[in-house]
């Protein structure tokens, strides 16, 4: 039996990141204190991961305005990681840190490891300052990914987190109205 993730705390992980043109150790505490997307993916040098990541890199200045940070995850390591952002063109976009996760700590914890063949699901992951889990979105391998629709997302869940009592209703873009549920709204809307 599963259980959700939602509001949970992320677990403890050590791991190192291609960022910026070095190596840098990564933990859970790196993704406290402000908002941040974990984006896991299969592998490094595939077909639909570099159209998802380079997706992520041409919205990412966008993310960060918001105060996100994003963090790709594969089972890769960093020095792969490293490797492919040399290689191609978009993965070389990319300004954000790539976390390799050859051991599979960061992929089960999130759980979205597929044990068989070593590699991540396709799942993302919102985290709230406080390193809880606010979203989560797995797809199936052969689907893709929307950054601008996580971006939608995020605004969401920052503005239900600093707004207590609203919360935002389907395809809510923001500066559109909010809903305060209340008994007077049951079966109103």
């Amino acid at each position: 039996m599963n259980t959700s993730l939602i509001n949970t705390e992320i677990l403890p992980f050590k791991a190192t990141a291609f960022h910026a043109g070095k190596f840098v150790e990564l933990t859970e505490a790196s993704l406290k204190g402000k908002w941040s997307v974990v984006f896991f993916y299969p592998a490094d040098f595939t077909f639909v991961c570099p159209t998802e990541l380079g997706d992520l890199a041409d919205n990412y200045a966008e993310f960060r305005k918001l105060g996100v940070e994003i963090h790709a995850v594969s089972t890769d390591t960093h020095f792969t990681h490293k490797a492919w952002h040399s290689s191609s063109e978009t993965i070389g976009k990319i300004n954000y840190p790539m976390i390799g996760d050859p051991t599979g700590t960061i992929t089960r914890n999130f759980g979205v490891m597929i044990e068989e063949a070593g590699l991540a699901e396709r799942g993302t992951f919102v985290i709230d300052p406080q390193g809880r889990i606010q979203i989560i979105e797995i797809n199936a391998g052969g689907i893709g990914r929307d950054a601008r629709e996580l971006l939608r997302k995020v605004k969401a869940a920052q503005y239900v987190a600093s707004h207590p009592g609203e919360v935002c209703p389907a395809k809510w873009q923001e500066g559109a109205a909010t809903l305060a549920p209340s008994l007077d709204l049951v079966g109103k809307i």
